[in-house]
C-alpha cells in the first residue's frame, strides 16, 4: 500500500465515524495540520509515532512492511530461522535419548499452528515444545503462543506414539543480538514469571530431564559451530567528507 491510499483509508475511516479531522486530531493528542497531511498521503516528515497514535484512534493497525529490489528479506529472515532450528537440532542429535521433529503443524479441535521443534525424551517420558525466535516484537502475543502450544503439547505429540508424557516443557531459543537482548531485559519480570530458566539450567536438564522446564535463552550466530547465515559481516561505514579528505591526505 502506497502513502496515497494509506491516507484514502484514514479519511475513509474518519467519515465513517462522523468525525471532523480536529475531531480526529484531538482524539490522537496531533495536530490538525497533521491528520490533514496523512490524508491527502503526505507522509515524509509525518514520524511514524503520529502515523501510529491516529491509526490507534481509528482502530486501525499499522503494520510495517519492509520490501528490498536487491534480495528477498523474506527469504532471509525464513534462512536464518531454519539456521537456528539446524543448531537446535544438531545440539539433540549430540545429546543422545532425545528424539526431535521440527516443523510440526497441528490441527486439534480447530486449534490450529505449527510447533518450531517438538522433542521427547523416551527413557523419561519428557515431551519438550521448542519455540524459534530471531526476532522478538510482540511480548505478549509470544509467551501466549508459546503457552497454547504447550498445553496442547500432549495431543499434538500422539500422531509420533509419544503418549503420556510424564512432564511437558517449554523453550524459547532466541537469536543473539542487541536488539533482542534489550526486548527481553524491558520485560524481565515478565520473562521471569513465564520461562524462569535460563540458558545453564537449560543445558543442565536436557542432559537429565527431571521435571518440567521452561526456559529461555539466547543463540549466537558468530561463534563457531553455531548458528550460520548468509548475512554480511559489519562493514565500517566513512562518510564522504573524511573519505574525500583521508584520499587527499594519501595523495600527497
Amino acid at each position: 500500500m502506497d502513502d496515497q491510499q494509506f491516507g484514502v483509508r484514514v479519511r475513509a475511516a474518519r467519515i465513517r465515524r462522523g468525525w471532523r479531522q480536529r475531531d480526529l486530531a484531538a482524539a490522537a493528542g496531533v495536530s490538525d495540520a497533521e491528520v490533514s497531511r496523512i490524508e491527502r498521503g503526505h507522509l515524509d516528515g509525518i514520524s511514524l509515532r503520529v502515523i501510529r497514535r491516529v491509526a490507534a484512534a481509528l482502530e486501525i493497525r499499522v503494520e510495517l512492511l519492509p520490501r528490498s529490489r536487491s534480495a528477498d528479506l523474506d527469504r532471509l529472515v525464513n534462512a536464518r530461522h531454519a539456521a537456528l532450528a539446524e543448531a537446535v537440532l544438531a545440539w539433540f542429535a549430540a545429546l543422545g535419548g532425545w528424539v526431535a521433529r521440527p516443523e510440526v503443524s497441528f490441527n486439534v479441535f480447530g486449534d490450529r499452528g505449527v510447533v518450531d521443534i517438538l522433542a521427547w525424551h523416551a527413557p523419561t517420558r519428557s515431551l519438550l515444545v521448542i519455540e524459534l525466535k530471531t526476532a522478538i516484537v510482540d511480548i505478549g502475543e509470544l509467551l501466549g503462543t508459546l503457552d497454547r502450544k504447550r498445553r496442547r503439547a500432549a495431543e499434538i505429540a500422539e500422531p509420533f506414539g509419544w503418549r503420556r508424557p510424564a512432564s511437558v516443557s517449554a523453550w524459547l531459543v532466541v537469536a543473539e543480538g542487541t536488539t533482542n537482548r534489550r526486548r527481553i531485559a524491558e520485560h524481565r519480570a515478565t520473562f521471569q514469571a513465564a520461562l524462569p530458566a535460563r540458558a545453564v539450567a537449560a543445558r543442565v536438564w536436557l542432559r537429565r530431564p527431571v521435571g518440567a522446564l521452561h526456559a529461555v535463552s539466547f543463540v549466537s550466530d558468530r561463534r563457531p559451530r553455531s548458528i550460520r547465515t548468509g548475512f554480511a559481516g559489519v562493514r565500517r561505514v566513512v562518510a564522504r567528507s573524511r573519505a574525500r579528505s583521508e584520499r587527499g591526505t594519501a595523495s600527497r
